[in-house]
């Protein structure tokens, strides 16, 4: 392996599913195996983000109408492309990002019911097509989800289940439409399992590609 192409991957799924876990383990073999690998988190990895994140998860006093919920995770996202995914890709690193544009089609699409067309017109404007080359979905029942999240719970994850159904179904179909761009994965494997998998479904995508 010549070491030396890019990559870009996003890894979504309801909270709780074990992706943000994922997303690290990812990084850690990839960095193993001698590649510059760099982790992210949506909204947020930069200073904006961070903000926007705290105001939309945590902060008091706001009433937050699904538009706005879409164009202020947006603003993040334009933030982060121009700022760190675009120059890292450039540099020939693997990026790796927990959370990226699928999400807002799942919560704020499927999940809030904005129009799927418009949310997808806002997502395009932001990313300027800087789309993962592979998204992992780490796909999970809602119950089974809802029973690992930890006891603080933000704004999003004490949504009633239903919120979380629309979501979890938004995210079948989106994967479900874009075969060769996802994997999908039973999020109620043990972790190890869930880990081999994802390893080596991106070691075969490497090697396509420098090759």
């Amino acid at each position: 392996m010549k070491k030396t192409s890019s990559l870009f991957i996003s890894f979504e799924g309801l909270d709780g599913s074990g992706k943000s876990l994922q997303a690290s383990e990812l990084c850690q073999h990839l960095k193993s195996i001698g590649r510059h690998v760099l982790l992210l988190h949506e909204p947020g990895s930069t200073p904006l983000g961070e903000e926007i994140a705290r105001l939309l998860k945590w902060g008091s006093g706001f009433t937050f109408d699904p538009l706005v919920e879409l164009f202020l995770f947006n603003a993040a996202r334009s933030q982060l492309v121009k700022n760190v995914i675009y120059p890292g890709l450039k540099k020939g690193k693997i990026i790796v990002v927990d959370r990226f544009v699928d999400s807002t089609l799942a919560y704020q699409g499927y999940g809030r019911g904005l129009d799927l067309q418009a949310v997808k017109t806002v997502n395009d404007t932001a990313i300027n097509s800087c789309l993962p080359d592979l998204s992992v979905l780490i796909d999970i029942p809602v119950e089974i989800a809802h029973k690992r999240m930890k006891s603080e719970k933000d704004r999003f994850e004490t949504e009633h289940a239903d919120f979380h159904r629309r979501i979890r179904d938004g995210y079948l179909e989106i994967s479900e439409a874009e075969p060769e761009r996802w994997l999908v994965v039973d999020g109620r494997l043990d972790s190890a399992t869930i880990s081999q998998i994802i390893w080596e479904h991106v070691i075969r995508r490497l090697d396509h590609l420098e090759d």
